[in-house]
């Protein structure tokens, strides 16, 4: 990845691209939690999340995830029932608890909406709150994740205020914002996410173990303030 003019920096950057409805998404924040409980800078880290859509043709809700991943990938059912089992198994390790039988998973562009709302009016807190809550619904407790009632009640009890919820629901707010995100993750080739850019200077693909991450934290900190090579 391209890496970028460097600045002074007070602190550590971390920009994710990610979906709601991905796994692996939800895996590599239960990670970076984990490698950031234990960093000793970790109040100086700031985690900002990124849009991307994995389909942003979806409709508002599909029906059976199984039936849509064989779709997707071209095995059975029975196969890519498997496929949830090994996923939900390693999230488990991770401390997630995911029910794939329940998900009821769809068109994405709302919560990404939302998580842009929150990084405007809370920040990075609140931000990682709903983020936390939205990957909850999704992978655990079943909720129609493109549904704007189901969205709302979430954002709500991540402690956004529910008229502005419900203002930014009704319109097509951050929009922009959500393609801007995609637009430069095109621009910077990323094609798959977890994806993770670091003060602007090289980006880390997938749900990288915690010992990665933490010695990641500890080279990003170390680097802080240093120009990035060109």
């Amino acid at each position: 990845m391209p890496r970028h003019p460097g600045r002074l920096r007070p602190g550590v950057k971390l920009e994710i691209w990610s979906d709601v409805v991905c796994p692996w998404c939800a895996i590599g924040r239960a990670r970076l939690r984990t490698a950031l409980a234990g960093h000793a800078h970790r109040d100086e880290v700031t985690v900002r999340w990124r849009s991307f859509e994995l389909e942003p043709d979806a409709p508002r809700e599909r029906g059976d995830g199984a039936e849509h991943l064989a779709s997707t990938f071209g095995v059975s059912v029975e196969a890519a029932r498997r496929m949830q089992d090994r996923v939900a198994a390693t999230a488990a390790q991770d401390g997630l608890e995911f029910h794939v039988d329940r998900a009821r998973h769809g068109n994405t562009a709302d919560a990404h909406r939302l998580l842009h709302h929150a990084w405007e009016t809370g920040g990075p807190a609140l931000q990682d709150t709903l983020k936390g809550r939205l990957l909850q619904a999704s992978f655990t407790d079943g909720e129609p994740i493109g549904d704007p009632g189901a969205l709302a009640r979430i954002a709500v009890d991540a402690g956004l205020d529910d008229g502005a919820v419900r203002d930014v629901l009704g319109s097509d707010r951050y929009l922009d914002d959500v393609r801007a995100d995609e637009d430069l993750a095109r621009r910077l080739g990323i094609t798959s996410v977890p994806f993770l850019v670091v003060d602007d200077r090289y980006g880390v693909a997938g749900a990288q173990p915690v010992d990665a991450l933490r010695q990641l934290l500890d080279t990003a900190w170390a680097e802080r303030g240093t120009p990035a090579r060109s």
